[in-house]
């Protein structure tokens, strides 16, 4: 809270405020006997939390306005003009702020994130303002406007505990350099295994403590063992890496963030949450690409329920990103065909025929000619086709197809869809970005089930054999399930707070937005 008015503010709120009337001026609002009213009071409160929600109380003014508002408090009174003066900008601050809280600084489509709809589209900030105003219920309309979701304020309490570590030793100095290898190579790297002795054990074990991940008040060692492997192990699993215990390159980076850069983190998903629809229908599917997980859930009274979670596979961070927008999935398709996307035709698939035709028939793949007709003839003129743009290359339903036993689709304009794998290997992997942009998941069957769920003719079983038949068949959903590729690299689980690798840069591309708006 600003200093200006920090002593004023208790003397002015015993005034009261009528609320009710005509919306026929703000001064009314706003003044009280030709002074600030308590509601000007409680604006700045208001406005002070702010950075409570990621957002920057500069971007409001706070300092300018709170001298404003104690100048007419202490100062001579203001005349008619300046009392209008300033309620107009209280009101205008007060919009651009429950703006922010309910639907972000920023439009997605920006940073080329598109989402279908949001129910915060037609959020009238100036009409809440007027009637949070008359009713005297501001702090309600504040609340109100910032997301409904325990994530978000699950995530401003994580943000509030980082901030308070900004300015602790624990990071003012670095960690030492990790021990050395007995016989070190070109391109290798220092690491902390257990029963290793080092010099960083301490402050180690001071930042695991900060952060909640060792608990035990124990004497140091004198080597690294025991609830300290125990400690980095869950740190590990709260930062997206391998969980072995041994401080690596990955982990030492991970170490090395601070609490001011992770609240920077945190403040940049607070503004995703504002602008990412979650609830906007009673079942969704919501893909967490920096997570590598996928959810699958119900929406009751508001609240979400999480029917399935499950790994995934995203796109390649290089070269094949999968992208993040929202769609409604209509149609799942058992024993698909694979119809090769032109990208990877032109790039990787005529490349190898050119040098290999028998690849076709190895990999059940056909040609699907202009004319409709399918061919296994692999000829120049035909691969000229696929090029052109006029025949393209199909993969038949069996054990070899690349997108499994099923396919779930949902229109758009990048051809993204999720589906099976006959790769199920990678799916041990920590860091799981190999596909061409396609999302592959760990449990076809029970993402079936769960988006099946209103046509109960399909059973378990049904699905089971229409997966196996190596026919295709698809099928229509009766109601459509919105599918929702997202990018959140903080979240919180089970009260415990998680960042993951900005894998495809997101996070530095948004704060670039956000410093330019």
């Amino acid at each position: 809270m600003p200093t200006v008015y920090r002593a004023l503010r208790g003397l002015v709120l015993a005034l009261g405020l009528a609320a009710g009337g005509a919306w026929a001026s703000e001064v009314s609002l706003w003044f009280a006997s030709g002074r600030p009213g308590p509601q000007a009071w409680q604006a700045l409160d208001l406005l002070a939390e702010a950075p409570g929600h990621g957002l920057i109380a500069e971007d409001y003014e706070i300092d300018t306005l709170a001298r404003q508002v104690g100048e007419a408090h202490r100062g001579p009174p203001p005349d008619d003009a300046a009392q209008e003066r300033l309620a107009q900008t209280l009101s205008a601050t007060l919009q651009r702020y429950l703006t922010d809280l309910h639907q972000g600084r920023l439009d997605p489509r920006h940073i080329d994130h598109h989402f279908k709809s949001s129910v915060r589209a037609d959020f009238d900030s100036v009409a809440r303002l007027r009637d949070g105003l008359q009713a005297g219920r501001l702090a309600e309309l504040v609340r109100e406007a910032a997301p409904q979701l325990p994530q978000y304020e699950a995530l401003r309490e994580v943000l509030a505990r980082m901030r308070a570590l900004v300015d602790h030793p624990a990071w003012q100095q670095e960690l030492p350099a990790l021990p050395r290898p007995a016989h070190p190579q070109p391109g290798r790297t220092g690491k902390l295994a257990p029963g290793q002795s080092w010099a960083g054990l301490a402050l180690l074990a001071e930042r695991l403590r900060l952060l909640g991940d060792l608990t035990a008040d124990e004497p140091l060692p004198a080597v690294y063992e025991g609830v300290w492997v125990e400690a980095v192990q869950r740190f590990q699993e709260r930062h997206g890496l391998d969980v072995d215990g041994v401080v690596g390159k990955d982990t030492w980076a991970a170490l090395q963030v601070t609490p001011d850069q992770r609240a920077q983190q945190i403040a940049l998903n607070l503004e995703r949450l504002r602008w990412t629809p979650l609830t906007e229908a009673p079942r969704m599917i919501v893909v967490n690409i920096p997570e590598f997980v996928l959810r699958a859930y119900e929406v009751r009274e508001g609240r979400i329920v999480v029917q399935q979670s499950m790994k995934i596979i995203v796109g390649k961070a290089m070269d094949t990103r999968t992208p993040v927008f929202s769609e409604d999935m209509r149609t799942i398709e058992f024993s698909p065909f694979w119809n090769i996307p032109p990208s990877i035709a032109r790039t990787e698939t005529v490349p190898r025929l050119q040098r290999d035709p028998a690849y076709l028939a190895r990999e059940d793949m056909e040609f699907v000619l202009a004319d409709g007709s399918t061919g296994t003839e692999v000829t120049p003129e035909v691969l000229a086709d696929v090029l052109a743009g006029r025949a393209r290359i199909r993969q038949r339903p069996g054990l070899k197809n690349a997108l499994g036993a099923v396919k779930f689709s949902f229109p758009n304009r990048d051809h993204i869809y999720l589906h099976h794998t006959p790769a199920a290997q990678l799916f041990g992997r920590g860091r799981r970005d190999f596909s061409h942009g396609c999302v592959r998941v760990e449990h076809p069957v029970e993402l079936a089930l769960f988006v099946l769920k209103d046509m109960p003719q399909w059973s378990e079983h049904r699905v089971r054999e229409a997966m196996a038949s190596g026919q295709l068949q698809a099928v229509r959903l009766s109601t459509p399930v919105p599918v929702l590729i997202a990018y959140g690299t903080a979240l919180v689980k089970r009260g415990r707070p998680y960042f993951y690798p900005d894998i495809y840069g997101h996070d530095g591309e948004l704060a670039e937005a956000l410093r330019q708006r």
